[in-house]
């Protein structure tokens, strides 16, 4: 059977030395201080053996599965010696990712093998990572064939690689790319995975190629047709990326601020990159000055304390500016924008309001059955749903209903629009169960929302949604109750889902930018802060309920 070699590069030999040094050990003489410094060890080289002689199916395969995932330290050569026929060049390996749990291998036929395969998530070839269901399971069948002195090839082998969850995380690494809201004053990310080896060269050829096709009608991108990198790949030296785009014609006709402001956040950061020098053609000219785009501040939490709206200033509860008393209103999951200048409730169940006014005045703006929690948006717009049916309104506005015919005969259970505005998460309930879908929010030249596009599914293992929001812009934070226990969860937009820690009796969430502000309300009007490892009380916040952000 195959195996796997590990090298370490380098501090092997000093090892190797500095044991033959300390062979005598020395008793006498002063004492010397060293230098204190120590040497980062050199990067672990995955060394993958070839086919044995006379191997069986099996162990072939199980072989081709190892040499795959150490082909992610360099080339897939010796993967390649596996294959036999066709299979050897056309077998693509970054064709898609298993990533697996558990794995097992058996001969099921005289020239068939099975994986079967215990599944945590996948990636496809555009580096798109979809998370796979709890206890989901696979199996990936290869046909076997013996060449001409008898050793057992596999002649048709399924693109991609199947990898350990451990691989998976040394192997690969997170990247956002950055595209445009329509209106060019936002950024909008997408996640994707990459290997980690020419991840750089991997972000730019994803960002050239474009947004994935739900996001494609909700943003867009300052990046040229038919704009390629060349040379093919990105060089970085001393913490400078160097990035070349052709034709250059094409470049220099862009709005090259833009383009710069979308590679720099696609790229600085990434893997110790502190700066990014784009050239329009190899060795032309330098495209300078990206656009700097605003950055929102953060914001104050409010909340329903008796009829009154309060927000937490300094440690204490006080009154919510230019907001009249809530008495006589069944008020409830208040939102508003990011400027304030609009901020709408749900007024019992069934009616969607505008917050009052300080002269307490309070304007109905739809109703319909059991409304959804509202959220509203940079622009303005104030989302709810009801049954199946998404809606949006402004205060001036006639209530807008959104197509989204991949709903189907969902039930809405939460909504919640991001803070750029051109993504939506929709928690609906179906015959299958609960899901959560995140949208492109496509709209009309005048920011009219008309319709969600087909959405990506994410966190498949969340069975139940009671209450959801951002957390960050590429986290949903989500509470659901199952089995009369509520459950937190954090679920990402293209990555992996995990788990936060309970609390019992919590029934509502808010969150600002970044999982450190997040908040829940508990039954008894307490609210608790997630401080990156379990909920702490938040000062002066008694007696609340319904937190809120803007969003």
């Amino acid at each position: 059977m195959s195996s796997v070699r590990i090298v370490r590069a380098g501090p092997v030999v000093a090892l190797v030395a500095l044991l033959a040094a300390c062979s005598a050990i020395p008793t006498a003489g002063p004492v010397l201080k060293g230098d204190g410094q120590v040497e980062e060890p050199g990067s672990v080289v995955v060394l993958a053996e070839g086919p044995g002689q006379d191997a069986d199916p099996a162990a072939i395969v199980n072989g081709f599965l190892l040499a795959g995932a150490a082909g992610l330290s360099g080339d897939f050569l010796r993967a390649r010696e596996f294959l036999a026929g066709d299979a050897v060049s056309g077998w693509d390996p970054l064709g898609g990712v298993v990533i697996a749990s558990t794995t097992s291998v058996a001969q099921t036929t005289d020239t068939e093998v099975t994986v079967d395969v215990g599944v945590e998530g996948k990636v496809d070839a555009a580096g798109r990572y979809t998370e796979a269901p709890a206890d989901a399971r696979e199996s990936v069948v290869f046909q076997m064939v013996q060449d001409s002195r008898g050793q057992w090839r596999i002649a048709d082998a399924p693109d991609g690689l199947i990898i350990s969850a451990a691989t998976f995380t040394n192997r690969f690494d997170a990247a956002t790319l950055y595209f445009l809201t329509p209106d060019a004053t936002m950024l909008v990310p997408e996640m994707r995975w990459y290997p980690t080896r020419n991840l750089a060269t991997s972000v730019v050829k994803g960002l050239l190629t474009g947004p994935s096709t739900w996001l494609r009608d909700a943003v867009r991108t300052e990046v040229p047709d038919g704009v390629q990198l060349k040379p093919e790949s990105v060089v970085v030296t001393d913490g400078s990326a160097e990035v070349d785009l052709e034709p250059a014609a094409a470049v220099q006709a862009a709005d090259r601020g833009l383009l710069l402001a979308q590679i720099n956040a696609s790229l600085v950061g990434l893997r110790g990159i502190t700066s990014v020098v784009v050239r329009a053609g190899a060795g032309g000219a330098q495209l300078e000055d990206p656009t700097v785009l605003p950055t929102a501040r953060a914001a104050t939490l409010e909340a329903i304390a008796g009829d009154a709206l309060v927000a937490l200033v300094d440690g204490a509860l006080v009154p919510a500016d230019e907001v009249g008393t809530l008495a006589g209103l069944a008020a409830r999951s208040p939102a508003r924008s990011s400027n304030g200048s609009v901020r709408v409730l749900l007024d019992g169940p069934n009616t969607l309001v505008s917050a009052p006014d300080a002269a307490d005045e309070s304007v109905p703006l739809l109703t319909g059955p059991d409304l959804a929690a509202p959220s509203v948006d940079r622009l303005g717009w104030a989302w709810t749903a009801t049954g199946g049916t998404v809606l949006a309104v402004t205060s001036d506005a006639v209530p807008v209903q959104v197509d989204a015919e991949w709903l189907g005969d969902r039930t809405i259970d939460a909504l919640r629009v991001s803070r750029d505005g051109a993504r939506i998460a929709v928690a609906s309930t179906g015959a299958d169960g609960t899901t959560v879908d995140v949208a492109g929010v496509v709209r009309d030249g005048d920011g009219v929302p008309q319709q969600l596009s087909e959405p990506v599914r994410v966190g498949a293992r969340v069975t139940a949604v009671d209450a959801m929001v951002w957390a960050d812009d590429l986290t949903l934070a989500v509470l659901g109750r199952t089995d009369g226990s509520a459950n937190l969860r954090l679920v990402s937009v293209g990555g992996p889902s995990r788990s936060l820690p309970d609390v019992a009796d919590a029934v509502a969430l808010a969150a600002d930018r970044g999982v450190r502000t997040l908040v829940v309300a508990t039954q008894d009007g307490d609210l608790l802060r997630y401080d990156g490892q379990t909920w702490v009380p938040v000062s002066g916040a008694t007696g609340v309920r319904d937190p809120a952000f803007p969003g």
